[in-house]
């Protein structure tokens, strides 16, 4: 579904990704890890089209991302769902009116058809009942819950979340934790940032180790963390599989 060529994209002098190149299959859930500053949100923005390639192709079902064809570019955006790291919740809108906006503006549905969506996503991150309440008004859990929702309200093929539990307090993580592992016992195709080892491992069909804006190694998600082939990958992992 999603097919980088050898990208590069540097910030001035810093080079933040390197000759990445990587395959997503429809139905593959991969895990993003590696240090803060490795080049894994680059990469997940880069694929998303938040942040423009330096060089290298981007492809997705098998067609280029070209911006030079806005429209084409645009659909292509549209099939995919991010969630970002702090929310980005409109804290001027209710909890629903979040997530019919993009349905209305970008799908072009009526009001009643975009409730209707949102009401359904939102039954399923358990929040329903929090239709009619402001982001101010939320858990940073919730937040992130209502932010899943309405990615999933745009019925994206590929969702890319980047570190979506970061932002949150240790007993919040679980919750945004199991949204995603039904999204994967769904064979909802996804790419994820962590920094959640135990979760990377037991969730995700590959996992890739970013280190310096490069992939120093990938595979099964088991033998990638309890066996790591890379010096470098054995270091980085060393403090989460102590104990």
């Amino acid at each position: 579904m999603i097919k980088v060529e050898n990208v590069c994209k540097n910030f001035n002098k810093t080079h933040a990704l390197h000759n990445v190149s990587l395959e997503v299959n429809q139905g593959d859930i991969i895990s993003l890890i590696g240090p803060s500053g490795s080049g894994k949100s680059t990469l997940l923005r880069c694929i998303h089209g938040l942040e423009t390639i330096d060089s290298g192709k981007i492809y997705l079902d098998g067609e280029l991302m070209d911006r030079n064809n806005e429209k084409k570019f645009r659909e292509q955006r549209n099939k995919m769902g991010f969630v970002f790291q702090h929310f980005n919740l409109f804290p001027n809108m209710t909890v629903l009116e979040n997530c019919k906006l993009a349905q209305v503006e970008v799908l072009h549905k009526s009001d009643a058809e975009a409730e209707a969506v949102a009401l359904e996503y939102l039954d399923k991150v358990g929040l329903k009942e929090k239709r009619d309440s402001y982001p101010n008004n939320l858990s940073g859990g919730q937040k992130q819950r209502v932010a899943i929702a309405r990615a999933l309200c745009m019925s994206p093929d590929i969702m890319l979340f980047d570190e979506p539990t970061s932002a949150l307090d240790p007993e919040l993580t679980g919750e945004i934790l199991k949204v995603i592992r039904e999204l994967a016992e769904e064979k909802m195709t996804m790419v994820i940032v962590t920094h959640e080892m135990s979760f990377a491992r037991d969730v995700a069909d590959r996992v890739i180790f970013m280190d310096g804006g490069y992939i120093i190694e990938q595979g099964d998600p088991k033998e990638v963390i309890e066996h790591p082939k890379e010096e470098r990958t054995r270091q980085f992992l060393a403090r989460f599989m102590q104990g």
